[in-house]
């Protein structure tokens, strides 16, 4: 009987990648990566996918991760073919998105000898992973993509493994050890001496604000529940906002540069502010004269954006439940009261931005487009959204529920990322909505992607912001008192280039066609998008403003702006103040 043919380094590659609950290789094909995409070709468990650019590969790769919570996996040739992903696994990386990234690699015996696509890729990916090392025998394989493999689960980021394209082909060691892979983080629960200080804190302090990001995901109940007891406002950045923002009778908006309501006034009025499971960025939003903790998964976040009175190590969700048998009810709401007030009366006169005359506005506020989306979006739609002024009208239009998800670009700040994450997003699941809310800017960036949308028919629906400008960087402009140069984008009808592609596209010039355009997209079962021209003099500012504040991001000097709008915020504001005694 003749015996099995053994396993080559690519097929034992993929087979580990399989067990540790890869499903997809995102990529382009490339000779130094023949050998492990022929492995996927014959492995039952994983497909390749074939995408248009590498970029696009790492984006969709950190989508599916931030999606699904588990490891995804994307791949680029040798040389140019991986450099390709770098902006992606950046991306990935900051955004705490467990990605394994192959980056393919000469072969072995020519590294270092200047041959042809030759780059040093476990040392160009240092920067924006967890770990990055070069496989340089067959027997060192298994182990080292393990350890890949665990750190970028547990320590939620990228990790990236260069492979040379004649190792990939080899025989695998015949008994090769199968050990047992991580595949999820524990809890971290913080010491009891920091609990014991930060209980004395709080039962001190009179005023109490959270402040809440993403690492306030899975505790939306722990954050109300500790709340409702020690009688705090809570506010949020960016990424805590899909997460802490629904049924919160405690919110008083967002703080930052896309910022709206009294969150800015809550987190400087206050005498003690938490800091849940946030690296909020902009350190000029944050106050220099209260007192502040900061609890975070992650201790080298831990004071990094202020000065902190107390650092807590552990998750947000474990840290809470142990404060909250411990801390003391607080029977004084009159802080919490005040600021809700302040919140819904800043909501209450900035509303009508995107509803006077609304349907003879031409060209469209992009304002009313994401309000309309809104209404007309899945309760459970995934949305992902360019960076731009696309960040804007989804952090101020887009109403979570707890089962909507709002991804993009919000630590590393890449154009072109909405439509590739929408891609990785698509592919865990067929059947949910997906958006991908872009911007002409981003969209032509990586529009050749679009293509992939086609050949593997996926419903995604792509809702283009169409100013014919790179309207953020306009506003930068503004701001250090220069005129716009080099922001005008001469762009062709997008719907007609995507029926050129194959898929559903309408083009939207009037307001009273746009709900009817969305609908009629969203019922399409394929791909599918909707170009709507936008004005491109509708901007926006936060409600606090200083000079400092503006450093690298985009503020408008003019009044020509949106002020705040916040579609239906303003209703859940006003039914918060319902709690509210009356005097």
């Amino acid at each position: 009987m003749e015996a099995m043919a053994r396993q080559n380094v690519a097929e034992q590659f993929v087979d580990i990648l399989t067990r540790a609950g890869v499903k997809r290789l995102y990529g382009v094909v490339g000779d130094s990566l023949n050998p492990v995409v022929d492995a996927v070709r014959r492995h039952p468990a994983i497909d390749w996918i074939h995408v248009r650019h590498e970029e696009t590969a790492a984006f969709a790769a950190g989508a599916e991760a931030q999606i699904t919570g588990r490891l995804a996996a994307c791949a680029g040739s040798c040389g140019p073919g991986n450099l390709h992903l770098i902006n992606g696994l950046y991306d990935a990386n900051r955004s705490m998105a467990p990605v394994l990234a192959l980056a393919s690699q000469i072969p072995s015996s020519e590294i270092g000898l200047g041959y042809f696509q030759e780059t040093h890729p476990d040392q160009l990916f240092r920067e924006c992973s967890q770990y990055s090392e070069l496989i340089s025998s067959p027997r060192q394989m298994p182990r080292l993509l393990q350890t890949a493999i665990q750190h970028a689960i547990g320590r939620s980021g990228v990790s990236v493994v260069s492979l040379p394209g004649d190792i990939a082909d080899l025989p695998a060691p015949e008994k090769a050890a199968e050990s047992a892979l991580v595949t999820s983080r524990p809890t971290v629960r913080p010491g009891d001496a920091e609990l014991d200080r930060l209980v004395d804190m709080i039962d001190a302090a009179e005023k109490v604000t959270l402040f809440c990001g993403s690492g306030t995901k899975g505790a939306h109940a722990e954050v109300m529940e500790f709340a409702q007891k020690v009688k705090s406002p809570v506010g949020h950045a960016l990424r805590g906002k899909e997460w802490i923002q629904y049924d919160n009778p405690f919110d008083v908006g967002m703080s930052g540069l896309l910022g709206y309501g009294a969150a800015y006034e809550a987190t400087h009025e206050c005498d003690l502010l938490i800091l849940l499971g946030t690296d909020f960025p902009y350190n000029a939003f944050l106050p220099d004269d209260v007192r502040i903790v900061q609890v975070d998964v992650r201790p080298e976040h831990l004071g990094r954006r202020s000065k902190l009175d107390l650092a807590v190590w552990g998750d947000v969700r474990e840290t809470l439940r142990c404060l909250i048998p411990r801390v003391r009810v607080k029977d004084d709401r009159r802080f919490l009261d005040r600021m809700l007030k302040k919140h819904a009366e800043a909501l209450e006169g900035v509303v009508k931005a995107y509803t006077r005359k609304v349907e003879k506005h031409v060209p469209i506020h992009p304002e009313y487009v994401a309000y309309v989306l809104d209404e007309l979006a899945d309760d459970d739609a995934v949305f992902t959204v360019d960076t731009g002024m696309c960040n804007v009208w989804a952090a101020r239009y887009l109403s979570p529920n707890g089962r909507r998800r709002v991804i993009g670009s919000f630590s590393h700040g890449s154009m072109a990322n909405a439509l590739p994450m929408a891609i990785g997003a698509q592919f865990t699941d067929r059947g949910r909505q997906v958006v991908s809310m872009s911007g002409d800017g981003g969209f032509a960036m990586l529009m050749g992607d679009f293509l992939t949308l086609v050949q593997y028919d996926l419903p995604v629906k792509v809702v283009l912001f169409n100013n014919s400008s790179l309207g953020m960087v306009e506003l930068e402009m503004l701001v250090a008192g220069l005129p716009s140069y080099g922001t005008a984008n001469k762009n062709p009808d997008f719907a007609a280039v995507a029926r050129a592609c194959g898929a559903y596209g309408v083009r939207v010039e009037k307001p009273k066609e746009l709900a009817g355009a969305l609908k009629s997209a969203f019922k399409h079962k394929g791909p599918a998008l909707v170009d709507v021209v936008t004005d491109p003099n509708a901007l926006s500012i936060p409600p606090k403003i200083s000079r400092e504040m503006v450093t690298g991001f985009a503020l408008s000097a003019s009044k020509i702006v949106l002020d705040g709008g916040v579609g239906r915020m303003l209703q859940m504001a006003r039914s918060n103040l319902r709690n509210v005694p009356r005097p």
